[in-house]
C-alpha cells in the first residue's frame, strides 16, 4: 500500500466515524458505537461508553473505544496470554498522539464531564461539534496505528447512507 493509499484509507475511516457521530447525514451514533462501526466491529459492547460510561464520570468514550479497538486488532486471542508487544507499543503511541492532538478545551482530564463542562447544554450543536471532532481524531489515530502494525483495514460504506 502506498503512502497515498494509506492516507486515503485513514481519511475514509475518520470521515465515516465523523459522519456516524455527527448525525447530520445519517442517524446519530454514540461516540463508541461510531468508532466501532467505522472499524467494522460489533457495536453492542461499545454502548456502555456513551457519555463517559453513561454517567459522564468515566473517561471519554471515544478514547476508551480507541483503546478497545486496538485491543480487538492487536491483542492475542488467548485470554491467558500476556499483553502482546505490538499492543503495548500501539497503546503507548495512541496515548501519546491523543495527548498531543486531542483538543481538551482546557479540561484537566479526559473524563467526559470535564471535557464537556464548557457546554452548559449537553444537547447543543456546539457540544456535538466538539465531540464530533474528538471522534474524528480518535478514528484517525487508531487507523494510523493499525496500519503501522500491518492490520488490513477496510473503509466500508455507511449502511443506509
Amino acid at each position: 500500500m502506498t503512502d497515498e493509499e494509506k492516507n486515503l484509507l485513514v481519511w475514509s475511516i475518520r470521515e465515516k466515524a465523523r459522519i456516524l457521530y455527527e448525525g447530520r447525514e445519517v442517524a446519530h451514533r454514540s461516540c463508541g458505537i461510531a468508532l466501532a462501526e467505522a472499524f467494522n466491529l460489533p457495536t453492542r459492547p461499545y454502548q456502555s461508553l456513551r457519555r463517559g460510561g453513561i454517567t459522564g464520570e468515566g473517561f471519554c468514550g471515544s478514547v476508551v473505544a480507541g483503546q478497545l479497538i486496538l485491543g480487538e486488532y492487536l491483542g492475542y486471542p488467548d485470554p491467558t496470554a500476556p499483553v502482546s508487544l505490538q499492543l503495548r507499543e500501539a497503546m503507548a503511541f495512541f496515548n501519546r498522539e491523543i495527548d498531543r492532538r486531542l483538543d481538551r478545551g482546557g479540561s484537566p482530564s479526559l473524563a467526559c464531564n470535564d471535557l464537556v463542562k464548557p457546554f452548559p447544554m449537553f444537547h447543543s450543536d456546539e457540544r456535538v461539534d466538539y465531540c464530533t471532532a474528538i471522534v474524528a481524531v480518535v478514528a484517525e489515530v487508531v487507523a494510523q496505528v493499525l496500519i503501522h502494525y500491518g492490520v488490513q483495514l477496510e473503509a466500508t460504506p455507511i449502511a443506509g447512507a
